[in-house]
C-alpha cells in the first residue's frame, strides 16, 4: 500500500504514515547540519563530511592508529590513511609514533585546531545526548539500529 492509498488491516498506513514524516523530517535535518557554520579557521580547509567522521572519532575517543580508525569508520585502513594524509598536510591532524610500538603511528587532532574542532560538533552531540538519553538503552540501540539498516538499504539501492 502507497501513501495516500489509505489504512488497511496490516498496519500498512502506519508504516506509510511513518515514512511520509520521515521523508519530510530528512531533507530538514540534512539541511541543519549543512548550515552549521564551519569555525572561520576551517573555512580554507574544504572539510567534507567523511572529515566529520574521522574528526568525531578523533574527538569523543581520543588519538588512535589509522587501523584503529578504520574500523571505527567501518571503512578500508587505505581509505583512513589517505583522508589523514590530507588532513595532515592541512595541519588538521598530527601523526606520532606510538610510544608502545614505534612502528605503528597515532594519529590525534592537532592542538592548535583541537578546539575549533570542538566548539564545531559539540552543539551536534549535546543534541543527541539531549534526546537520546531520555531513552532506555534498549530503544537507543534501536534507533541507531535502524538508521544504521535505513544507509545500509540506501547504498544498497544505489549500488544496482
Amino acid at each position: 500500500m502507497m501513501a495516500g492509498s489509505g489504512r488497511d488491516e496490516s498496519g500498512a498506513g502506519d508504516v506509510d504514515d511513518a515514512v511520509r514524516e520521515l521523508l519530510l523530517l530528512m531533507p530538514r535535518m540534512v539541511g541543519r547540519v549543512k548550515r552549521i557554520p564551519v569555525p572561520e579557521e576551517l573555512q580554507s580547509q574544504s572539510l567534507a563530511p567523511r572529515h566529520l567522521s574521522l574528526l568525531s572519532c578523533l574527538l569523543f575517543d581520543g588519538p588512535m592508529s589509522v587501523n584503529e580508525l578504520a574500523a571505527r569508520l567501518e571503512v578500508a585502513p587505505t581509505t583512513v590513511s589517505l583522508m589523514v594524509g590530507d588532513l595532515s598536510a592541512k595541519g588538521i591532524l598530527d601523526r606520532r609514533a606510538d610510544p608502545v610500538d614505534r612502528r605503528r603511528r597515532i594519529v590525534a587532532i592537532a592542538a592548535d585546531r583541537h578546539d575549533a574542532i570542538a566548539a564545531w560538533l559539540a552543539p551536534g552531540a549535546a543534541a543527541w545526548r539531549r534526546v537520546l538519553t531520555p531513552l532506555a538503552p534498549a530503544q537507543r540501540r534501536l534507533f541507531v539500529d535502524t538508521l544504521r539498516a535505513y544507509e545500509a538499504v540506501v547504498a544498497e539501492e544505489r549500488e544496482r
